[in-house]
């Protein structure tokens, strides 16, 4: 029997021992994060699958797990069909699914720290319909059967000095006090960790690529403010950052403080707070108002030092990726370079600059046909020689004091074909596309999209995820509420301030992948004779755009501009930063076509 074999198995004996019938596990924690820490890492230890989003239900006589066209291909390379079956959502919903499979009268188990109420209302109702029940449990029967789960990290919290946030946490907490003041209601809830991490002008080390630290919070009408974290790992230089009007409690308080709230009106986020702290509040006599968490938005919109402090780390971070282009250049015609090997050294380069406090997600390094995977993340059992006469996709980022950074590119290792030149082009003008738009005030993402897509769907293709999305400030490198998607968000209306990626992708499986990533900031714009004030982008984010794989006759000249003019400003910021022989390399990578 295999290790995810026995897991699976003593899971379900668990579920019997709990008089369960089934149990839903999700990817994710008590805050509704992304990205998690490993004490937290229940469907990965269960299953065996490595991506960054997806849910597994374990009945008695069947499993499955699901996941979004990002992971369609991953999850099959690590989860074992013999045990699991494949869901692709949004196509089938987990309470669908549960719906259909789940047998008459069965009690289905969920933890009311992992889901939303908005999941459990689904769940409840579809499970209603087959004669079966959805059980909140009190103990996690995963957490049961899991004898070397990790405890949670015990690092301690840093603060995020002005220089970078450029608002102190006083003015912050204020400013949600107004708006609990125009709400009516008495305090709010944040439980999202970037949230906390944002209000409060602190950081973490306790998730991996993300900043942050675990806690939970109340902010009350008057500023103040209740800060729920392990004692430990609050210093002096922190408990002095936050000042008297911050009290600190141990974390594991948090859920009993729910019930102090009698007869008061709590704000609590619907998409970033479990149903558990709906339950608890609404238990204690609270009335619980399903409002967004008021950092959301602000934090989304970034203020001069934070901007500043992005254009710097961009700056830096792209020279390091421009030494390692250049060394790509060399090595990878020569043979026997793998995907490990590349992603370790543009790491290396990143280290260098003694600046760099953590990679911003693990690195996707995807050489032929891993370059495909979308979210494929090489081991040392899939890792890839970088062939001649293949494509190679990296997409990487850092993690420094003042910014986030996310980039890809894909670069020809020896010849490329005339299909890999046209769809990368493709690629290209769609990147160009969004690069170039120009849109009033109040539009959203998702009405800006499928320019990403046309030169793509003029000839059938397409690609299964979002062309962009939001990057924190020394946060999450997928922040909210902000995409650029006609799919899974993008009604956020785009705001100046806002930082997006822009990524326009084509994957042929079996073959390769093609990316072109950089981030963007929305800024107004200038457009003489408009009747509306006007948004666009300018483009944060300088290394060069292999030109090996662009096909000139396939641009317009206003692409073929564009595409000299961000050349020429890649070399204006990176080039001063590099030696003389990089220096040289990247001159000719740039040189106007």
């Amino acid at each position: 029997m295999s290790t995810y074999e026995a897991r699976l198995a003593a899971l379900r004996e668990q579920l019997k021992r709990d008089r369960l019938d089934g149990f839903v596990v999700p990817l994710t924690d008590e805050h509704m994060s992304e990205y998690v820490g490993a004490y937290a890492q229940r469907l990965a230890w269960l299953t065996g699958f490595q991506g960054s989003a997806g849910t597994a239900v374990v009945l008695p006589e069947e499993a499955a797990i699901f996941v979004d066209g990002r992971y369609t291909l991953q999850v099959r390379e690590q989860v074992d069909p013999k045990h699991w079956a494949y869901v692709s959502v949004p196509e089938t919903s987990v309470s669908d699914w549960l719906g259909d499979h789940a047998a008459d009268g069965a009690r289905i188990g969920y933890d009311p720290w992992l889901h939303t109420r908005a999941w459990v209302e689904a769940a409840t109702k579809a499970l209603k319909e087959k004669g079966a029940e959805l059980v909140a449990v009190d103990t996690n029967p995963v957490d049961a059967v899991w004898p070397d789960r990790p405890e949670p990290s015990r690092a301690r919290l840093v603060v995020q000095p002005d220089e970078y946030s450029g608002k102190n946490s006083a003015e912050k907490r204020a400013e949600i006090g107004d708006w609990l003041a125009k709400k009516r209601a008495d305090a709010v809830v944040l439980s999202a960790l970037d949230s906390i991490a944002w209000t409060f002008n602190v950081r973490g080390k306790d998730v991996e690529r993300t900043p942050v630290a675990l806690a939970y919070a109340l902010v009350n009408r008057d500023g103040t403010a209740d800060l729920f974290v392990q004692p430990e790992k609050v210093g002096e230089d922190v408990a002095k950052h936050l000042g008297n009007a911050v009290r600190l409690h141990d974390r594991a308080e948090f859920p009993k403080a729910l019930a102090n709230f009698q007869g008061k009106r709590v704000a609590v986020d619907p998409e970033r707070a479990v149903a558990a702290i709906f339950e608890r509040l609404e238990k204690g006599g609270a009335e619980a108002l399903p409002l967004r968490d008021p950092a959301v938005l602000a934090k989304s919109i970034k203020n001069g030092a934070e901007i500043a402090g992005h254009q710097a780390a961009q700056a830096r971070d792209g020279a390091a990726i421009v030494r390692f282009l250049h060394w790509l250049s060399i090595e990878a015609p020569k043979g026997g370079l793998d995907e490990l090997t590349a992603s370790d050294k543009l790491e290396s380069l990143r280290r260098e600059t003694g600046l760099l406090e953590d990679l911003s997600f693990d690195t996707i390094s995807g050489a032929g046909p891993n370059g495909a995977i979308v979210h494929y993340r090489a081991s040392p059992e899939t890792n890839r020689k970088l062939e001649l006469n293949s494509l190679y996709l990296i997409d990487s980022g850092g993690q420094y004091r003042d910014g986030t950074t996310d980039i890809t590119r894909t670069v020809a290792v020896g010849e490329p074909t005339a299909e890999m030149r046209d769809r990368f082009t493709r690629v290209l003008k769609g990147h160009i596309a969004i690069a170039t738009a120009l849109f009033p005030k109040g539009t959203r993402g998702q009405q800006i999209d499928a320019y990403a897509r046309r030169p793509l769907w003029e000839v059938g293709l397409d690609y299964a995820h979002g062309t962009g999305h939001g990057v924190g400030s020394y946060l999450s490198v997928h922040e909210g509420p902000a995409r650029i998607a006609t799919f899974g968000g993008g009604d956020e209306p785009l705001a100046a301030g806002m930082i997006l990626s822009n990524e326009p992708g084509y994957y042929k499986t079996g073959a390769y992948g093609i990316r072109i990533e950089n981030l963007v900031l929305v800024v107004p714009k200038d457009v003489p004779g408009a009747e509306r004030e006007m948004l666009g982008f300018d483009t944060l984010t300088f290394a060069p755009i292999d030109r090996r794989l662009i096909d000139a006759d396939m641009l317009t000249e206003k692409e073929r501009d564009w595409l000299n003019a961000y050349h020429a400003k890649v070399v204006e910021v990176i080039a001063p930063q590099l030696d003389d022989d990089v220096r040289a390399w990247l001159e000719k990578q740039c040189a106007a076509i």
